[in-house]
């Protein structure tokens, strides 16, 4: 598995229906396949504890309990576990908890202590000696992208060394110390290129490095991968790999024969395939472990905060994108009210999102702002200003027609929605026939034209903040405030006060052909 995201339980939280999908069911087909195959491994490949409401509940109000996530993990008996990105969003300490509640290694090549310069959060990887003595590695590394993301306060101590040097010098070390017969190489991170054509499908940033590990690596039999939410199997030379989605909804299965020659055991297939979890029987001892905190995040989900007077419900994301939403509007309400800043960026970060209808609760809240994002106000000049549209304006293209679309580059291979950022406290116009670098015609600050030279100070989250979603001019500017408080505790915050909240638009910029 790999991008559980918190899903353990078969709910869809943002309509409360039963969903097929999540630990529960999983650990039912794992127990299923330990009946059928007896030498069976068990490896998950990270963003394990981040991302359904029932574990930012966990964190805000039972993080003394034991972490749902580590406890079904346990359950189901991993071999071994791989960090995601997702994993620091919390913070280190509930971080460094779920590790100690573990049962199962923590795989972490590339991660290192600042001050030893060892592994930070476990070995670089284990051996698996099987029934029949066939002798499996495993080694696990993490997209070392991380600090381009992540709260600076939340990796703390920890180095991020590149990932395919790191995996390109442990294989090679296990390939002449550990006489193994199967190397399996467990990546929290994508595929910058192609899988069949080899041709490159994103930015080589860094974040994503899977092929060149698959081509250039000579020893790796095996390449797990995530990150990028795909469902895929495939080759890269003569190295498997495979990405089994996101949420609980899939797995992925790797059969491998091996034969013995000369005392050797040989690879003679290997074979990947993605299933859903649909019609498994969720485990009952998960069910009756999560019981209470479910029932506890239920009751905190249901609990109402406020009303909106209007409309402030999305029927098209689309269309909330490329003209001014009440529900945009209202978020940037709250990050300017708490911050101060008389600037703001913001986005749509799903397609999934639906707005506010009439009354608001907890699950509205949680199910449009499903990120543990928190708050920087930075110091820019109107030239990184002008800088950050453009890079927004790129969301847009022209169809054949030579009507506006979105890019397929913020649709595939991986849906990105969220790095097209909408400002307020500015007026622009974006043109989408313009060559890119030159879209945006006209930016004006209090009814004058935005001074390039002048420093303006504008709020916006800590993901956008440090750089993320390739904003490069964002990094390392100076920072104004902090706002340490998560947007879900921002907003219902804000409701509570307001109590009704008004559903109106400034229509501050415009998309044009």
């Amino acid at each position: 598995t790999s991008d559980i995201h918190g899903n353990v339980l078969p709910i869809d939280y943002a309509t409360n229906e039963p969903a097929e999908l999540g630990l529960a069911k999983y650990a039912t087909i794992v127990q299923k396949k330990r009946q059928e195959h007896p030498h069976l491994l068990v490896i998950d490949n990270g963003d394990l504890i981040q991302g359904t409401p029932l574990m930012t509940h966990y964190v805000k109000e039972h993080s003394d309990k034991p972490n749902p996530m580590v406890s079904a993990m346990n359950h189901i008996g991993l071999d071994a576990f791989i960090i995601g990105n997702h994993e620091f969003n919390f913070g280190k300490s509930i971080l460094l908890d779920a590790r100690e509640q573990s049962n199962y290694p923590w795989l972490s090549a590339n991660l290192l202590d600042k001050e030893t310069d060892q592994p930070y959060f476990g070995p670089p990887y284990l051996i698996k000696t099987l029934a029949n003595g066939i002798r499996v590695a495993i080694v696990g590394v993490t997209t070392h992208y991380i600090p381009n993301w992540e709260n600076p306060e939340h990796i703390e101590g920890i180095t991020f060394q590149d990932a395919f040097s790191t995996l390109d010098h442990w294989v090679k070390e296990i390939r002449k110390k550990e006489n193994c017969d199967l190397l399996i190489a467990s990546y929290h991170g994508g595929f910058e290129r192609d899988v069949e054509t080899g041709e490159a499908t994103e930015q080589l940033t860094g974040e994503n490095q899977g092929y060149q590990m698959a081509a250039q690596i000579e020893g790796i039999d095996i390449l797990l991968t995530g990150h990028q939410h795909r469902l895929l199997t495939g080759y890269i030379g003569d190295c498997l790999v495979i990405q089994p989605g996101n949420n609980g909804l899939n797995y992925g299965e790797i059969d491998v024969e091996l034969k013995q020659e000369n005392n050797q055991w040989k690879v003679t297939s290997k074979n990947a395939e993605i299933h859903k979890v649909v019609g498994a029987a969720a485990d009952p001892v998960i069910l009756q472990e999560l019981e209470e905190l479910e029932q506890s995040t239920q009751k905190w989900l249901d609990q109402p905060f406020g009303k909106v007077a209007g409309n402030m419900t999305i029927t098209d994301p689309f269309q909330a994108r490329i003209q001014k939403h009440p529900f945009i509007e209202f978020i940037q309400k709250v990050q300017m009210d708490v911050s101060g800043a008389d600037i703001s960026v913001t986005s749509l970060l799903s397609n999934e999102s639906r707005g506010f209808s009439s009354t608001i609760t907890m699950r509205d809240i949680v199910s449009n702002y499903k990120y543990p994002n928190t708050l920087v106000v930075l110091s820019l000049s109107g030239r990184d200003i002008k800088l950050a549209l453009e890079k927004t304006a790129e969301y847009f293209s022209l169809d054949k027609d030579g009507h506006i679309t979105v890019n397929p580059d913020y649709m595939y291979p991986k849906p990105q929605h969220y790095n097209y950022d909408m400002w307020e406290g500015i007026d622009y116009t974006i043109r989408v026939s313009n060559l890119k670098g030159n879209r945006v015609e006209r930016i004006y600050y209090h009814g004058e034209p935005l001074n390039l030279e002048t420093t303006y100070h504008v709020v916006m989250n800590n993901y956008r903040a440090s750089g993320g979603g390739d904003y490069h001019m964002f990094k390392d500017k100076p920072i104004v405030k902090e706002i340490q408080q998560d947007m879900v505790e921002l907003i219902s915050n804000y409701i509570q006060k307001h109590q009704t909240i008004q559903a109106i638009v400034m229509n501050n910029f415009t998309v044009k052909i």
